[in-house]
């Protein structure tokens, strides 16, 4: 993994933090109950110009469709977040979107560990991680 300097670290801040501002502006104007999306990272290239953003999304059973929602307003989302950043950042990093599955894959671990699951019996129930 590469090492981020402080330029990078910020920009993932802002970024990171405006960016559940409006995924919760946007859930609470579309009328999506009881349905949480939290930004749990933003990792911004070295030049600067693309941000990769890992959404949680729940419940789980939504998130595509509301991950390829998402993907559909990039160019909305990228808009608004560069009218809340205009005095902090020149240019707008294009903006992708990924699935953290993290907290599944803690789920299943921790499951395992108390015995709920055995993925010795059923070694397909911690499957390969997916990565993105």
């Amino acid at each position: 993994m590469e090492e981020l300097t402080q330029r990078q670290k910020k920009i993932g801040g802002i970024l990171q933090q405006d960016l559940a501002e409006v995924f919760q502006k946007a859930a609470t104007d579309g009328g999506l109950k009881g349905v949480i999306i939290s930004v749990s990272k933003v990792n911004v290239t070295t030049d600067l110009s693309v941000a990769k953003v890992y959404l949680s999304i729940f419940p789980n059973k939504e998130a595509k469709a509301l991950l390829e929602g998402i993907r559909s307003n990039k160019p909305l989302i990228r808009h608004e977040l560069s009218q809340r950043t205009r005095h902090q950042l020149r240019r707008m990093p294009q903006l992708e979107f990924f699935i953290d599955d993290s907290l599944e894959y803690i789920d299943g671990i921790e499951r395992s560990l108390k015995g709920e699951d055995n993925p010795l019996e059923k070694p397909d129930l911690l499957g390969k991680r997916k990565k993105s």
